[in-house]
């Protein structure tokens, strides 16, 4: 908004990327799980085998989305965001049509950098030239289309696969998130605010005047820099408690609560995680410390693994409990650290640190769901109940690692 009346189109923008969100998890990060259960049991392939295809989907992500600012600089972000969306359909319609697993694991390559080119990374560099002060809370409502997109495509490949078979659904389904995508790009993320006249607006005072967080110059080296090893660690550790746990989750669920029950539980944890990163992303207040932040998101979390480990298996108010605070900073793991980067180094910087943020994150979270139940099994853990201490302990510890790596970065503040 240029002291027009006129809403300021950023929001668009932010509503445009939410929707991008629930088609580039629902499809890159939902359906993984899915996919993997569906094939294992259509063409008899070891769980083993498939399992490592999910792996090999994330790691060549982090690749790509390690690669994201060079790919930007070239082809732009319009071009890439297209090119990435049918890169992931056709993915996964290489997952279903595989019939070899050589064919499988080319098709995680596709799949991988689709995902990259949706996910976490690609969401801020499209919020990032239309909000400053104002980012955080404009991130938290896009992110939060992650979010919904488990929510719909969880039980929307089920019945898809159930009613016209793998192929037809990824197909069909990829299809219609092409069109979609194309769509988007053209109204919405092709524009600029130079484009259009009219300089970032801070979303919150609706003042239209652009706001510097960060001081400009030359990009920094990044190695031994201290902000970004340590946000790089604080990222990569959470995100890896968090999924480890929530691999297992349901399973550790479905003795005490039952399938359904467990299913509710699930969708309480996502109900959850929409919140938190609601409630972080808006109230947060313009000067906050976002390391601080952080931390007070795992903490949450850490309350959240305790109360399952107090539970024993057993307490039913436990394990909701457990639910509820660990799913609030579900979210948070990812919509916050690119924040973060924002205040802490310069425009063109943040441009590089939040890919290669994202793509150690995802890198090291691959490992996350089978390292669990490695745990699991080595734990004695039995499948007859809700009860794994080992689990919620190690949850617990790496995220307090987590908060110590980003301890470790603060900035003295006068």
């Amino acid at each position: 908004m240029s002291g027009s009346g006129k809403a300021f189109f950023g929001w668009r923008v932010v509503a445009a990327v939410f929707v991008l969100a629930v088609f580039g998890w629902g499809l890159g990060f939902y359906g993984p799980p899915i996919y993997l259960h569906e094939i294992s049991k259509s063409r008899g392939w070891p769980l083993g085998l498939v399992s490592a295809a999910v792996t090999v989907h994330y790691l060549f992500g982090a690749l790509v989305v390690a690669s994201l600012p060079r790919l930007y600089a070239r082809f732009g972000l319009v071009a890439v965001t297209k090119a990435a969306c049918v890169l992931l359909a056709l993915g996964v319609l290489g997952w279903a049509s595989a019939r070899e697993p050589w064919q499988l694991f080319a098709a995680t390559l596709l799949s991988g950098a689709g995902w990259a080119g949706m996910g976490a990374a690609a969401v801020n560099a499209l919020i990032a030239p239309w909000f400053t002060t104002g980012r955080p809370a404009a991130l938290a409502s896009a992110y939060n289309g992650a979010s919904v997109g488990g929510i719909l495509f969880s039980p929307l490949w089920v019945a898809a696969i159930d009613r016209a078979g793998f192929p037809t659904a990824a197909a069909a389904i990829g299809l219609v998130m092409i069109a979609v995508i194309f769509v988007l790009a053209r109204l919405y993320f092709a524009k600029t605010p130079a484009a259009l006249g009219i300089v970032i607006e801070d979303s919150r005072t609706g003042s239209a005047q652009a706001v510097t967080t960060s001081q400009g110059g030359p990009p920094r080296p990044l190695r031994a820099n201290v902000q970004f090893l340590t946000l790089s660690a604080g990222m990569a550790l959470g995100l890896f408690a968090q999924i480890g746990l929530l691999a297992h989750l349901f399973s550790l669920l479905v003795p005490t609560l039952g399938a359904q029950g467990a299913g509710i539980a699930a969708g309480m944890a996502t109900v959850a995680a929409i919140a938190g990163r609601t409630l972080f992303g808006w109230l947060m207040p313009v000067g906050a410390d976002r390391r601080l932040v952080a931390c007070a998101s795992y903490g949450i979390q850490i309350a959240g693994s305790l109360a399952f480990l107090a539970a024993g298996g057993g307490n039913v108010a436990l394990i909701l409990v457990g639910v509820a605070l660990f799913g609030f900073g579900i979210g948070n793991a990812t919509s916050l650290p690119p924040t973060i980067a924002q205040v802490e180094f310069s425009k063109e910087d943040a441009a590089r640190v939040v890919p290669l943020i994202v793509a150690g994150s995802q890198a090291t979270y691959a490992f996350a769901p089978a390292a669990f139940g490695l745990l699991r099994e080595v734990a004695g853990a039995s499948p007859e109940t809700s009860a794994a201490p080992a689990l919620f302990v190690c949850a617990a510890v790496i995220q307090g690692l987590a908060i110590i790596a980003f301890l470790l970065g603060r900035r003295t503040r006068a």
